[in-house]
């Protein structure tokens, strides 16, 4: 028989993350509700704009969660039966579902140390004669290495596309994720840097995409609901394609309309609280902080680090001490190969580093509005857990 963690006792005090919101989103809110017009809208128009026009992309086209806004862009590229699609292991899950939905296969290549992100010089592993594209990851926040993989991805002839759902408000070589060229998605999930509690958005510079991606997300149309409601002379429902229902509602673009009003406030909070951690933590025997590289500006929008097994307590033992104190961890991020829709013993030899941040990577409470008395509370914990013989 399995052995059974215990349970904890304690009620949770310092939760893993908590979404900002205030009397703005109330009243975008309230104001669509008094409109009667509540699926997509012009509220989601609004919101598109404004993501697209900060993050430095030509187009955004927002949908109703990010592995669908995934699965969109896969689909913009040609991604079909019988491709296949390099794919971090180190991942949400969805990032290898939407992969599935075109009815091609990802294929997991390793990851860096401590970035958490794609490792370039391993990509070749996991290339074949049938990859067409790679799904590049910013894991919680920190920017992949664009340029080594763009640079392999044009030796080869692939496609990149970003998987940037953790990374609104990150930085790459002096400009912002969303807006380095690729197709590139966010995500709205309430963990992430702003919310509107579910969501997602494909970026674009091509006009032609963007409208793609658009009518893809309602159905296949060829000219979408509010915008055929208020023609000036009637006009019937055509479908150019085969679509999906993966529209934004109003509802949920006034709530990212009024989160985008904080945005750079919720970020300076991420920041400063992140780096505070790291200075914390930075000395400590068997713990590892996240890197920062020259030229990568993360937001912070999760806090990981690795307890290693050398010199400290167990990560699983940590996280039980925090966890009877109040305080919630996660134990980082999940390896995809590990999943029993994805289980490829073959693969596992070289997934050595993501095997390792499966066993040590541990993510702590952050959320913009933690106050320096509870992160110091969750610093002294840790410290002692970590300290425990």
């Amino acid at each position: 028989m399995a052995s059974r963690v215990p349970t904890p006792t304690t009620a949770v005090r310092i939760p893993i993350s908590k979404p900002l919101v205030g009397e703005l989103e109330h009243e975008r809110i309230g104001r669509v509700l008094d409109s009667g017009w509540l699926t997509q809208g012009e509220e989601t128009f609004e919101f598109e704009r404004r993501v697209a026009e900060y993050c430095g992309a030509r187009h955004g086209v927002a949908m109703n969660s990010a592995t669908t806004a995934l699965h969109v862009a896969l689909e913009l590229i040609g991604v079909g039966p019988g491709d296949e699609v390099i794919v971090p292991s180190y991942s949400h899950i969805a990032t290898a579902n939407a992969v599935a939905y075109t009815g091609a296969e990802p294929v997991f290549a390793d990851i860096r140390a401590r970035t958490y992100n794609l490792d370039e010089t391993r990509l070749e592993e996991a290339l074949s004669e049938r990859t067409r594209a790679i799904v590049v990851v910013h894991q919680v926040g920190l920017p992949a290495d664009l340029q080594a993989i763009a640079a392999f991805a044009g030796e080869h002839g692939l496609r990149v596309v970003e998987d940037a759902a953790c990374a609104l408000g990150s930085t790459y070589d002096g400009r912002r994720i969303g807006g380095h060229g690729n197709l590139a998605v966010l995500s709205f999930h309430p963990r992430k840097v702003i919310t509107t509690g579910e969501g997602g958005m494909v970026l674009t510079d091509d006009p032609e995409l963007a409208e793609s991606a658009r009518s893809l997300a309602s159905h296949g149309e060829a000219v979408i609901d509010v915008h055929r409601h208020n023609a000036l002379r009637p006009t019937t429902e055509e479908f150019a394609r085969v679509g999906f229902n993966y529209r934004m509602t109003n509802l949920q673009g006034a709530l990212g309309v009024g989160q985008m009003s904080r945005l750079e406030e919720i970020l300076a909070a991420r920041r400063e609280l992140g780096r505070r951690y790291s200075e914390a933590f930075g000395r400590l025997s068997g713990v590892e902080v996240p890197l920062e590289p020259p030229g990568y500006e993360p937001n912070y929008q999760s806090y990981m680090l690795n307890v290693t097994a050398a010199g400290a307590t167990p990560r699983d033992r940590v996280m039980l001490g925090l966890r009877e104190r109040g305080i919630a961890t996660r134990p980082g991020v999940t390896a995809i190969h590990h999943q029993p829709p994805y289980r490829r013993p073959a693969e596992r030899e070289r997934l050595q580093e993501t095997d390792k941040a499966v066993e040590q990577a541990l993510i702590l409470p952050l959320y913009p509005q933690m106050t320096h008395a509870e992160q110091d509370e969750v610093i002294e914990a840790f410290t002692e857990l970590v300290a425990e013989p």
